[in-house]
């Protein structure tokens, strides 16, 4: 996304249009009113990561054009950081570039916070770190802790990594009058605008109110949505294939007692597998029963970009209720068109995850239709 894309000043009217886009694209599935819910205009966005760029003395963070790959953009503002992000980008960059030992090969710079306060700065190197390295960097993270107190730094170059305080934040989210809380590791998936996360699963709890059953959940990731979701049903079977983020969930589950979910680490593929009895899996003899006797009538997925695989589709149009969370308008048109067939769109919501881009987050309710 270019920076000059950026215009809070016309954050309304560049919503509407990008709605009316996603709903065009979504209206042969005839879904009801759509629920939208808009962003914040600036200060929404909680990571970030710039090249950095070398230049005598001077360093910058700088971004690259689509259409110009080599021609590096300084970043000179950067609004739609979060209010952490850009009170640290200033004092860091100076800092880095006053200082020899911290600024030699340094290659990027990856910033990840939270509403809690909670902030992690990844320093990426093309050299080993070392002593002085370390020494160097100890410093910066206590001249910086004095506007920032939680804040944590960790240094990486190829097989190394460095930790100064905490390799993950600790976010806190508040849902249907309940606090949860979220261990997020560095550079593992997180859902980038805060506040409009706290709104998807705000509305993806409230279609799951009235469902009955027990819920299959793909793609769990930390429990973004896993932990809330789980106060709609008895039973809750989590699955996510990365091992940071499965760790993330389990304390995640841990730390806010909801003791009805089971994470699994299976993909997507292998759930499928297991469902039509193609595979066993070890992994699911830690079940407390077989997989087979839960009454599993609701099924949440929330994909990656490219959406459910064609294997998948087919396996989750056998349950009554498809809670479909989606990061790409375009794939969950495509994953309609063949769930369409078995399902009707009965609620449908767009999510305003990246303003001043082209991508929407969508949500769509689906009901099996009833038999002829």
């Amino acid at each position: 996304m270019p920076l000059s894309a950026v215009q809070p000043e016309r954050y309304t009217e560049l919503l509407q249009e990008k709605a009316s886009r996603v709903a065009a694209l979504i209206a042969p599935f005839a879904p009801p009113d759509v629920d939208l819910y808009p962003s914040p205009p600036t200060g929404f966005r909680m990571r970030a990561e710039f090249r950095m760029w070398h230049e005598g003395d001077k360093l910058d963070y700088v971004m690259f054009r689509r259409d110009a790959p080599r021609s590096p953009v300084p970043v000179t503002d950067f609004p739609i950081a979060s209010e952490h992000i850009q009170a640290l980008m200033w004092p860091l960059r100076d800092a880095l570039q006053a200082d020899l030992e911290l600024r030699h090969k340094l290659f990027q710079v990856e910033f990840l916070s939270t509403l809690a306060g909670d902030t992690v700065v990844t320093l990426v190197y093309h050299r080993p770190l070392q002593a002085a390295w370390e020494a160097q960097a100890k410093a910066l993270l206590e001249s910086l802790q004095h506007n920032c107190p939680r804040l944590s730094l960790i240094g990486r170059s190829r097989k190394q990594k460095c930790v100064l305080g905490k390799d993950w934040v600790l976010e806190e989210l508040a849902v249907n009058g309940r606090t949860y809380t979220y261990q997020q590791f560095e550079q593992a998936f997180t859902q980038p605008n805060a506040q409009v996360n706290r709104r998807m699963i705000e509305w993806a709890c409230s279609q799951a109110a009235s469902l009955d059953g027990d819920l299959l959940e793909l793609y769990c990731g930390n429990g973004n949505f896993t932990l809330p979701l789980a106060a709609c049903f008895k039973h809750v079977i989590a699955t996510e294939l990365a091992k940071i983020s499965v760790k993330a969930a389990r304390e995640n589950l841990s730390a806010n007692r909801v003791e009805n979910v089971e994470i699994i680490r299976l993909a997507a593929e292998e759930v499928t597998q297991a469902i039509n009895g193609e595979r066993e899996f070890r992994r699911l003899a830690d079940l407390p029963k077989p997989l087979a006797d839960y009454d599993l009538r609701t099924v949440f997925v929330d994909p990656p970009r490219a959406g459910l695989d064609a294997a998948t589709v087919n396996m989750v149009s056998r349950f009554e209720h498809i809670l479909y969370i989606s990061c790409n308008p375009h794939t969950l048109a495509d994953n309609l068109h063949e769930l369409a067939r078995t399902h009707t769109v009965v609620r449908f919501a767009m999510f305003d995850q990246f303003p001043y881009t082209d991508h929407m987050e969508c949500g769509v309710l689906l009901q099996r239709k009833a038999a002829d």
